[in-house]
């Protein structure tokens, strides 16, 4: 089962985000990116698939929240079924952690690389 429109609702909150584009994914679908760093991707408007750190991977899958990535289940990649319309907004708050993680580390790197030219 899946929510018509699902890929559609998500996609139109995710692109109003800054800094954030759309473009094919190769595997199919939609994929979600912050610059050329790549926050997560929907196939469909059943499935979505977004990397975490390792242990942000494992706090999500240990609560029961998402499945360890259905293809690369020990990477920090999770999978994440639209089965219902609670499930779009759980979607997009999953997609917004993933942001919020890419754009603290690109803000380190940002950082870092200001202080090594001083």
């Amino acid at each position: 089962m899946s929510i018509h429109g699902a890929q559609q609702q998500i996609t139109a909150t995710v692109t109003q985000w800054p800094n954030m584009t759309v473009a094919p994914h190769r595997f199919g679908g939609v994929e979600y990116q912050l610059g050329t760093r790549e926050i997560g991707h929907i196939h469909g408007d059943t499935l979505v698939d977004i990397p975490f750190p390792t242990s942000i991977r494992n706090e999500l899958v240990e609560s029961g929240q998402v499945r360890a990535h259905h293809v690369l289940p020990d990477s920090g990649w999770i999978s994440f079924y639209i089965q219902n319309e609670e499930d779009v907004h759980k979607a997009i708050d999953l997609l917004q952690r993933s942001y919020q993680v890419a754009s603290e580390q690109a803000a380190r790197r940002s950082a870092k690389v200001y202080k090594n030219q001083e």
